[in-house]
């Protein structure tokens, strides 16, 4: 790298800096604007943002690793900014990105760990037995179909396969509550199987990502370390859900007697870093420390002030998380002009059906002797929203995934997302219960 004064250097690092958080801001927040008028979450906006401003778009965020250069005149503009050569801007510019991929992490603990402390463990007690199959037929159907599929059809590498199953068991609460709250059908039986369904679903599509992760990493599918991680894995999160009666009211006991500013949301992230780290320190996945965290405090007596405190965290950094996501697609691979893409073509329509059929025939694997619409039910369990991302992202991050599996499951992501909010509104068109405010309503999408 050539010698740069000190000055100059700083100007340029604040320039790199200032300019990303300005590019990913205004147009995850355009698109977001957008999609919101068209009754879509706001997640899809934020990731198509990505698309537009990154290595397959403007060039104007390009993560390192995908290869791609950052646009020319963005380079000249920001070294005639500080005096410096457009070479050198592009030098800074990789080497600081690793720390707008910390910034994005953090989005990704904080959307977790809310995820947790929203989730109603109370509701999936009420819905009983229904909702367990249905929470555990909408995971495995799908992983089963997936990773078997992957691997007998497309002949695609063990591990990778895996990781593509395991992306489609998710489940987005936030999504299916919202479209649910919209049509006042939370207060009926299949919102709530659904939604009761869906708490536990994203439990165990934490497990798996949790278990997914750490076998990938060390490369090896022997069954030792496999049931050891599980066996983690799960102890960890009932240890969670065990902890959300008894350590809840120890934080109370702790907020009540603090007095500086700021005392809730710097309570709650010791309590989700200490989770991160004991998740780490035992073999697991952080993400799932994050999630444990949001569980253990979801029976404080603070929860609305403690999610009045994070939600702005999430609306800031999450953003930053799934427009990164977005930034380093590589959606070349899916033109269908190129003979070398249409294998990849031919595995997004694969995983896209599966996604589907893995979801929906789950609304008729449970018994029932009330009359109950198993449509809305699979239906309900089939988008992947901002769950399916996160598993994507980490993915993405620990480059396990090939550009044609990557866009592929972005594909089935977007495909789910964007289809159940339709076809459930056209299932229940016309059917209420009448006014109904559940809170989980507002679980931001």
């Amino acid at each position: 790298m050539p010698e740069i004064g000190a000055h100059q250097l700083e100007v340029v690092e604040t320039l790199i800096g200032v300019g990303r958080f300005l590019v990913i801001f205004v147009a995850a927040r355009l698109l977001a604007e957008l999609l919101v008028r068209w009754q879509l979450p706001t997640i899809l906006g934020e990731l198509i943002a990505g698309v537009i401003v990154g290595a397959s778009g403007l060039h104007l965020i390009v993560p390192p690793e995908t290869q791609a250069a950052v646009a020319n005149w963005a380079l000249q503009l920001m070294g005639s900014l500080a005096d410096v050569p457009p070479q050198l801007v592009g030098e800074v510019y990789n080497e600081s990105f690793p720390s707008l991929q910390a910034v994005a992490t953090l989005g990704l603990f904080a959307l977790l760990f809310l995820t947790g402390l929203e989730s109603d463990l109370d509701e999936l007690v009420a819905v009983g037995a229904q909702a367990i199959t249905v929470a555990v037929a909408g995971v495995a159907v799908p992983f089963a179909l997936g990773t078997a599929g992957l691997m007998a059809i497309f002949h695609v590498e063990v591990i990778p396969a895996v990781f593509a199953g395991a992306a489609m068991t998710a489940t987005s609460i936030g999504i299916t509550a919202s479209v649910f709250g919209e049509l006042k059908m939370l207060r009926s039986r299949e919102g709530q199987i659904v939604i009761g369904a869906a708490v536990l679903d994203d439990i165990l599509g934490i497990v798996i990502l949790a278990v997914v992760v750490s076998i990938a990493g060390g490369g090896s599918l022997e069954l030792g370390p496999i049931l050891k991680l599980l066996a983690a894995a799960v102890v960890f999160v009932v240890a969670a859900i065990g902890l959300s009666r008894t350590a809840a009211p120890g934080f109370d006991w702790v907020i009540d007697r603090l007095k500086a500013p700021g005392d809730v949301v710097v309570a709650s992230f010791v309590v989700l870093t200490l989770c991160c780290f004991a998740a780490t320190a035992i073999g697991l996945e952080a993400a799932l420390g994050a999630f444990a965290a949001g569980l253990i405090l979801s029976k404080s007596n603070h929860t609305h002030a403690i999610e009045a405190a994070v939600k702005p965290v999430v609306a800031l950094f999450a953003t930053i998380f799934f427009v990164l996501i977005g930034t380093g697609m590589d959606l070349s691979v899916l033109n269908p002009l190129d003979p070398d893409n249409r294998a990849g073509l031919v595995i997004a329509a694969f995983l896209l059906v599966v996604a589907i059929l893995g979801k929906v025939v789950s609304g008729w694997t449970f018994l029932s002797k009330e009359p109950t619409n198993r449509l809305v039910v699979g239906l309900g369990m089939m988008p992947r929203g901002e769950v399916g991302l996160i598993f994507l992202g980490l993915g993405t991050q620990a480059k396990l995934l090939s550009p044609a599996l990557e866009a592929a499951i972005l594909l089935m992501v977007i495909g789910t997302t964007f289809l159940a909010p339709i076809l459930l509104r056209l299932v229940l068109a016309g059917k209420s219960d009448g006014p109904d405010l559940d809170p989980l309503a507002e679980i931001p999408t």
